[in-house]
């Protein structure tokens, strides 16, 4: 397998690469349509911020699966088009994370001291000390937007420096806030209480021009903003006007809502400090975060194992191999319920017990239910499944449940369509072998295989013989018969292996045998 290293970064980088028993090309510095000539030849293409992989270019790398991105925003990839084809995206959050909060401190006392001015007017031969009276950090309120890997980071460093620290994150546990000694508030309440606002959140429909006129007006007099996240969560024109009138006594950012911003609305204002989008631009971390996303890179490659990947479960290595039979298993019994489901797909619930509710099922969920639309639509892989679903308001719910069963580990999955609902379970006997144990209340063991015969009759004599004899007639061989019944004389089922794949014809023929209520000829991948 080949990778493509198209940005400069550390050639430790291609070392590992290499060392994994894959091939690295580096070239750098290539335009789009360079790119997209030799695309179709990689597996994997590693970027940092300056090389853009758009929908062509991914339109044009049929074997390109991974794309690795050595930092952590991932603007400069179409990541829509990417899941669409099933290309998992991956940076490295944690890479650079000390560096931007570092970053981020250094802004902070640069603006508070008026250092960056200070510095101008000294080296040209001023002493201007009583025009840059600044503010000590001591006792002030810090507000950090975003309290993850970076946020988090930075609120440590500001409580050794005896700041007050707020923060505003929806997704920040109370225990967690407790460990990292902060307090957990509302959006307005930052606004409202803090000194120095500090953002450290993605760049999305929800954030972006999270601060803008509207919340500049919520905020104290005198307070100061400092941006090292995305480009576009400051509505820099509000922030201009606001710093003007005196509402916001200054600014400082790394980021831009345009890059490399060569002009700005804030460039040349009083009280704004400004640099190149730096956060990330120290040796160490330039160095942790291609090392970084090369293992993480070789490592999907090679075994699967899916880390910091933007539209994708996280999978190790060990969960990987420890997941591999009940991912085919989910696989085959998705497909299974696929083919033989009818009507508009509604619900989706897969319910796991025993040994298996304590492992990560997330990948496992996912697989059911690509399996189970690629029955159906087009174009749906484990990477875009979720998406497919959400377009289509099918909801999807995932239940670890306590029953005890009869087995140690045990997958039912369930679909309600516009015509009723259907289910099926599975189990892995062996440790390695998938076997299906259930299918809508009829208890059967039954291996999946390549070409599969599901038949659903009324358990009378000869009914077998006469599926035999059917199958004989067209010179289809048996592999296996597995047969299942609900009570003496009802309903019962038939799961049968066969050599071949049933044409229509057979299957038209078989549906006209007396006691038949429904027949399916299936099909799984190898």
């Amino acid at each position: 397998m080949k990778v493509l290293i198209a940005d400069k970064m550390s050639e430790r980088a291609q070392e590992i690469i290499t060392s994994r028993g894959l091939h690295a090309d580096v070239k750098t510095g290539l335009s789009a349509e360079d790119i997209s000539k030799i695309a179709n030849d990689y597996d994997a293409i590693l970027v940092r911020s300056s090389t853009k992989i758009t929908a062509p270019i991914m339109a044009a790398a049929g074997k390109l699966k991974v794309i690795g991105r050595a930092g952590i925003g991932v603007d400069n990839i179409d990541v829509p088009a990417a899941t669409a084809r099933g290309i998992v995206v991956m940076n490295t959050p944690h890479g650079n994370a000390v560096t931007t909060a570092e970053h981020t401190l250094a802004l902070m006392f640069a603006l508070a001291r008026h250092i960056p001015a200070a510095d101008i007017t000294t080296q040209a031969g001023k002493w201007e000390k009583n025009k840059f009276i600044g503010v000590e950090l001591y006792g002030k309120t810090l507000g950090v937007i975003g309290c993850g890997n970076i946020g988090a980071l930075v609120a440590e460093r500001a409580l050794a420096l005896k700041l007050k620290v707020i923060t505003y994150d929806p997704f920040l546990s109370d225990d967690k806030a407790r460990q990292l000694g902060v307090n957990k508030v509302t959006l307005d309440e930052i606004f409202a209480q803090s000194d120095i606002i500090t953002l450290h959140v993605p760049l999305n429909e929800q954030t972006r021009n999270i601060i803008n006129a509207a919340a500049l007006a919520k905020c104290r007099k005198g307070v100061r903003i400092i941006n090292c996240a995305r480009g576009g969560l400051v509505d820099e024109g509000a922030l201009r006007q606001a710093i003007e009138s005196g509402h916001v006594a200054g600014a400082a950012l790394d980021v831009f809502s345009e890059e490399p911003a060569l002009n700005n609305v804030l460039f040349g204002v009083p009280g704004v400090v400004c640099t190149p989008h730096l956060g990330a631009s120290t040796v160490e971390a330039q160095e942790n975060v291609a090392l970084q996303v090369a293992e993480q890179v070789a490592d999907f490659l090679l075994s699967g194992a899916v880390a910091h990947a933007v539209n994708m479960p996280a999978l190790s290595a060990e969960d990987a191999l420890r997941l591999r039979p009940y991912l085919k298993l989910a696989t085959d019994m998705g497909s299974f319920l696929g083919q033989i489901m009818s009507g508009d797909l509604q619900q989706v619930t897969i319910e796991y017990s025993g040994d298996i509710s304590n492992l990560r099922l997330a990948p496992v969920t996912t697989v059911a239910l690509q399996a189970l639309l690629a029955t159906h639509m087009e174009s749906v892989n484990v990477v875009n499944a979720q998406l497919r679903a959400q377009e289509r308001g099918i909801k999807v719910e995932e239940i670890r449940a306590n029953d005890e069963t009869d087995y140690r580990s045990l997958i039912k999955l369930t679909v309600k369509t516009s015509q009723g609902t259907r289910y099926i379970a599975g189990t892995i006997f062996a440790q390695s072998s998938p076997r299906i144990v259930e299918i809508d209340g009829i208890g059967v063991e039954a291996t999946p295989a390549r070409h599969l015969l599901f038949i659903r009759n009324e358990d009378k004599p000869g009914f077998v013989g006469a599926v035999g004899n059917a199958l004989a007639s067209h010179k289809i061989n048996i592999a296996s018969f597995h047969l299942g019944r609900a009570a003496v004389g009802g309903e019962a089922i038939a799961i049968v292996a066969v050599d071949q794949q049933p044409s229509p014809e057979v299957v038209k023929q078989l549906s006209k045998l007396p006691l038949l209520i429904e027949v399916h000829a299936l099909e799984f991948a190898s």
